[in-house]
């Protein structure tokens, strides 16, 4: 009963295959093997994007912060969501890559920024001239850390304020083929075409060892993005078995049928603890993560019985909780959790 989050799974087993398989022989290095060729081809195709630029990295942390520094000065702020991944999670790797940048936090409920916030934001920063911080870059987060899910439309009525300022706009898609699945969105749909510039595309968290695609829309960002990258560490120099992995994760839309299953298991447990006394979601349950409260004493029994998530007290008695579903979640796993939760 792992809910901790989804990547405390393992790989799936395509992922681990293409591993082995790539281990055979020799390949070129630092991006000249010829999987990382047929990737490129494969995010083109999935995104509808024929020239864009694609890398790999094998963090989440590095995907955002490469990205960020590649789309904003030092000079620039960064507007995100006040608890979006890259402000709370990643030890200002961001503003480090960037050399200074700094995070302009925007408001909105369920983890999605508003466009009025947006705006107001956008509206302050940069009035005082050579004085003030300047504009930047729009980063946004889907799914969000709520576990909530931008549509196409959404994230293009937010995109479409910060390029009337001229700001580029990165999508962090940890849970990219999350969000996908939650909303019925092309990939195309949720990226380029509303607005984004550069998106971080996600695979460590849906499947596989440790991967993830930094896509550079505009192919003239590119020589920057291999210089950043090489600089800060983060260019493979056995860069086969991150290829082998992204290669394996596109191929016959295995990425999506991961994140259907993660998502599917999520709402099992959604639905399951919606019967049960005094639990509350404090956000809409879209995808594969939610976050719970319930009466006190519960965590006791959960983690008695071997539940394994993130917890917390709460005033009056109330724990909370953050359940995040994965690819290998079973259906035994959410109901043996459901019973070890009792009547509540």
């Amino acid at each position: 009963m792992f809910f901790a989050s989804d990547n405390t799974s393992g790989a799936a087993p395509e992922i681990m295959a293409a591993l082995v398989r790539a281990n055979e022989g020799y390949a070129r290095s630092y991006g000249a093997d010829a999987l990382m060729e047929r990737v490129r081809d494969r995010v083109r195709e999935v995104l509808e994007a024929p020239e864009a630029a694609v890398y790999l990295v094998a963090t989440g942390t590095a995907a955002n912060a490469l990205s960020v520094a590649l789309t904003t000065p030092p000079w620039g702020s960064v507007f995100c969501h006040r608890h979006a991944h890259v402000a709370e999670d990643e030890c200002n790797a961001p503003e480090f890559y960037a050399g200074g940048a700094k995070l302009v936090l925007v408001d909105g409920a369920h983890g999605k920024m508003t466009p009025a916030a947006l705006s107001a934001q956008l509206d302050r920063i940069g009035a005082g001239g050579v004085h003030s911080l300047q504009t930047g870059m729009l980063t946004l987060t889907n799914l969000t850390e709520a576990g909530t899910a931008y549509t196409p439309e959404e994230i293009a009525a937010l995109t479409a304020l910060a390029k009337a300022k001229g700001l580029p706009c990165h999508l962090d898609g940890a849970r990219f083929a999350n969000a996908l699945v939650a909303t019925g969105a092309t990939p195309a749909g949720m990226t380029w075409k509303a607005g984004i510039d550069v998106l971080s595309f996600g695979g460590t968290k849906n499947g596989c060892l440790g991967v993830e695609a930094v896509v550079i829309f505009d192919p003239a960002r590119a020589r920057e993005f291999e210089l950043r990258r090489k600089r800060g560490g983060h260019l493979f120099s056995k860069h086969r078995f991150l290829s082998a992995q992204f290669d394996a994760y596109l191929d016959g839309g295995l990425w999506l049928r991961l994140a259907e299953r993660a998502n599917a298991m999520g709402a099992r447990l959604a639905e399951g603890l919606a019967g049960r006394n005094e639990v509350v979601q404090n956000h809409p349950v879209e995808a594969n993560m939610m976050f719970p409260e319930w009466a006190e004493g519960t965590h006791a029994r959960l983690k008695a019985a071997g539940a394994d998530y993130y917890d917390w007290t709460l005033p009056e008695g109330r724990e909370g909780a953050r359940l995040v579903a994965s690819w290998s979640t079973t259906e035994a796993e959410v109901d043996a959790f459901l019973r070890a939760f009792g009547a509540g």
